[in-house]
C-alpha cells in the first residue's frame, strides 16, 4: 500500500509539473513556427473551397506577353480594365495597383474619368500613408471623394518567415482594402472581430484555387462577362518579377498578392469564418493533455500509459483538423508538447519511485561498481608504473637522456592521432612505445657501450634487442603490453623490406611498429651521440623527406611534417648527451 501511495503521489507531481510547464509555454509563445506550420498543414488536408464571388485579374506574365507594354502600365490601359469591369457588371472592382504618383495629366485624367464612370464600387489600394492616415492617392482625398472611390490599405502583417496568413482591420490608420470593399457592400466589420495580429484569413486554397483571369484578355474583351457579373473582382500583379508573390499557410508555393486580398477580402464579407480559440481554452487544453498521462498511469501500468500517449496525440491531431474544417483553429503544437512532456515526467515520477523502492540494492551496487573501477585504475596504475621503471631500468644501461623515452612517446601520441588514432588508442600508443628499446636488457655492456662502430657480429647481438624485447612483454592480455611487444618487435623494419629483425614490407608492418620508427629516428637525429653531434632541426626533417618511401612509410611522414609546427617545441630542440659513456643508437 505504501508503495502505490508513493508512486501516485510521484506521479501525480510529475502531472502537475509538465502541466504547468507547458501552459507556461503556451502564455510565452514558445513554439510559433510548429504552431504555423500545423496550420499550414490543416489548410492543405482540407483542400480547395469554392469561391462563385470572386474574381482575381491578373497582371501576369502572359499579359507582358501579350501587351509588350513594360511596367508601369500607362493608367489609361488601367482606366479601360475598370471600364470593362463595369460594363460587365462587376460588384465591386478592388484595384491592388498604387496610384500615387503623378504621371500624365492625359494618363492620370483618363484613369479618373474610368473611376468616374463606374458606379461608385471601386476601391483602390495604397501602402503608404501619413501619421493621420491620409493617402496621395490620385492626388489626394479630395479627387478620390469626387469620382466616388474610396482607399484601403494594401498591407497584411507578415508571420512567421514572412507568412501572410491575417488581415488587420487597419494599417497605419487607413482601413485595410478588405475592410474598406466590406463596408462598400454594406457589410461594415466590427474592430472587435480583428483580434491582436489581426482575423485569420479563411484561404480558398493553394495558389489559383480563386478563378483567375490575365489583365490582357481581360482588356482585350477575351473574357466572358459572366465571369465578371456579380462579383468582388480584384485586379493586381501577379508575375513573380513585379515581387508581389509571398508565402501563405496553404501550401509551399507563393500566392500573388490580389489573390491574397481576395482571399482577405472574401473573409470579411462571410463574416469571419474562421476562428482562433480563446486563451482560456488554449490554456485548458494544454493543462488537461498534460496531466493526462499521469491520470492514466494511475489506473494503467506506466508503459501502457506512454504507449496510449500516441493514441492520443493522433486522436487530438483528427479532432484538430474535424474543428478546423468547421472554422476552429485549435492549438497543436503545445497541447502536443504538454502531451509529451507529461508523458515523459509520468514515466521519469515511476521509474524513480520503482528506483527508490530498490535504494538499497541499488545503492550497494553502486559501491561494489566504484570498487572495481578503483581497483581497477589501481591495477593500470600499477602497470603503467612497472612500464615507466622497465623502461628506465633499459635506459639507465644506454647513453640517452631521462627525457628520451618522455619526447618519443608524446611524440608517438600526437602522431597516432594525426594518423586516425582514437585518443585511448593514442594513450595507448604512448605509454607502449617507453618499451620499444626494453629488449636493449639483453645486451651485453661492451655492445651496448661501445662509443665506436661495432663490427658485424657485434651489430647483429645488438639487433636481437627488437627479438629479445618482444619476449619480455609477450604474452599479457594487456592491451598496451601486446602494443609494446609489436613495436619492440617492428620499430627496426623499414618501409622497403631492407630493415630487421624479420623484413617485413609496408603495411605488413603494424601501424604502432611504423609511427614509432619515425619518432625514434626523428630524435635520434636531434640527440647527441659519441659519434655524431645533434642535427639541425631542419636537417632532420629533411631526412624524414629522403627517407619517405625507403625507411619510412610515406604517409606517416606526410602525417609528421603536418603537424611538427604544432608540436611543443620542447620536442624539437637539438639534445646534447650528459658528460657519461654512451652506447650506439
Amino acid at each position: 500500500m505504501g508503495r502505490r501511495r508513493s508512486r501516485a503521489v510521484a506521479v501525480i507531481v510529475a502531472g502537475l509539473i509538465a502541466a504547468g510547464a507547458a501552459a507556461a509555454a503556451n502564455q510565452a509563445d514558445l513554439l510559433p513556427g510548429v504552431e504555423q506550420t500545423s496550420i499550414a498543414q490543416r489548410f492543405e488536408r482540407r483542400g480547395e473551397r469554392p469561391a462563385p464571388n470572386l474574381l482575381v485579374v491578373a497582371i501576369d506574365d502572359k499579359t507582358f506577353s501579350d501587351l509588350q507594354t513594360p511596367w508601369p502600365f500607362p493608367r489609361s490601359r488601367h482606366g479601360q480594365a475598370i471600364d470593362v469591369l463595369s460594363r460587365d457588371g462587376a460588384k465591386a472592382i478592388v484595384y491592388d495597383v498604387q496610384f500615387t504618383e503623378r504621371t500624365t495629366d492625359r494618363e492620370d485624367n483618363a484613369l479618373i474619368t474610368a473611376i468616374d464612370r463606374a458606379p461608385n464600387n471601386v476601391v483602390l489600394a495604397t501602402a503608404e500613408t501619413d501619421e493621420r492616415g491620409r493617402t496621395n492617392v490620385l492626388g489626394g482625398a479630395e479627387t478620390v471623394r469626387s469620382i466616388g472611390a474610396r482607399v484601403g490599405a494594401s498591407n497584411l502583417p507578415e508571420g512567421r518567415g514572412g507568412v501572410l496568413e491575417r488581415v488587420e482591420y487597419e494599417h497605419g490608420g487607413l482601413p485595410t482594402l478588405a475592410t474598406v470593399t466590406a463596408d462598400l457592400l454594406g457589410r461594415p466589420p466590427p474592430r472587435s472581430e480583428f483580434a491582436d495580429g489581426g482575423a485569420w484569413i479563411d484561404f480558398h486554397g493553394p495558389p489559383g484555387a480563386i478563378d483567375t483571369v490575365s489583365f490582357s484578355d481581360l482588356v482585350a474583351g477575351r473574357v466572358n462577362p459572366a465571369r465578371v457579373r456579380g462579383r468582388v473582382v480584384v485586379v493586381g500583379a501577379a508575375s513573380p518579377t513585379l515581387q508581389d508573390v509571398h508565402p501563405t499557410p496553404t501550401s509551399n508555393k507563393l500566392m500573388s498578392g490580389p489573390e491574397i486580398e481576395a482571399n482577405a477580402v472574401d473573409t470579411v464579407l462571410r463574416g469571419f469564418p474562421l476562428h482562433g480559440t480563446p486563451t482560456w481554452v488554449d490554456l485548458l487544453i494544454v493543462l488537461a493533455l498534460g496531466f493526462l498521462p499521469a491520470l492514466l498511469s494511475l489506473r494503467l501500468r506506466t508503459l501502457a500509459a506512454a504507449l496510449a500517449a500516441p493514441l492520443i496525440a493522433i486522436g487530438y491531431l483528427l479532432a484538430a483538423q474535424f474543428a478546423f474544417n468547421r472554422g476552429h483553429i485549435l492549438p497543436v503544437a503545445v497541447p502536443l508538447f504538454a502531451l509529451s512532456l507529461g508523458t515523459v515526467s509520468t514515466i521519469s515520477a515511476g521509474y524513480v519511485a520503482e528506483r527508490r523502492q530498490r535504494g538499497f540494492v541499488t545503492r550497494r551496487n553502486a559501491e561494489l561498481e566504484e570498487a572495481v573501477r578503483e581497483r581497477t585504475a589501481e591495477l593500470r596504475s600499477t602497470q603503467l608504473e612497472v612500464i615507466h621503471r622497465l623502461a628506465h631500468a633499459t635506459e639507465s644501461r644506454d647513453q640517452e637522456t631521462g627525457m628520451h623515452l618522455e619526447r618519443i612517446s608524446r611524440l608517438c601520441e600526437q602522431l597516432g592521432l594525426a594518423m586516425g588514432m582514437t585518443p585511448t588508442e593514442a594513450e595507448t600508443l604512448r605509454n607502449a612505445s617507453l618499451l620499444h628499446d626494453v629488449g636493449k636488457i639483453g645486451v651485453p655492456d661492451a655492445i651496448l657501450l661501445q662509443p665506436g662502430g661495432l663490427s658485424d657480429e657485434d651489430r647483429e647481438v645488438m639487433r636481437r634487442h627488437t627479438t629479445v624485447g618482444a619476449k619480455i612483454v609477450s604474452g599479457s592480455n594487456s592491451p598496451v603490453m601486446q602494443m609494446a611487444e609489436q613495436i619492440a618487435l617492428t620499430h627496426h623494419e623499414r618501409w622497403d623490406g631492407r630493415g630487421y629483425p624479420n623484413g617485413l614490407a609496408g603495411e605488413e608492418i603494424p601501424l604502432p611498429g611504423r609511427i614509432c620508427a619515425v619518432c625514434d629516428v626523428f630524435d635520434a637525429l636531434l640527440s647527441e651521440r659519441p659519434y655524431k653531434e645533434p642535427w639541425p632541426y631542419q636537417d632532420a626533417l629533411a631526412e624524414l623527406r629522403r627517407e619517405r618511401g625507403h625507411h619510412f612509410d610515406p604517409a606517416i611522414v606526410d602525417a609528421f611534417l603536418g603537424i611538427v609546427d604544432d608540436l611543443d617545441p620542447a620536442l624539437l630542440a637539438s639534445v646534447r648527451a650528459p658528460a657519461r659513456p654512451g652506447a650506439v643508437p
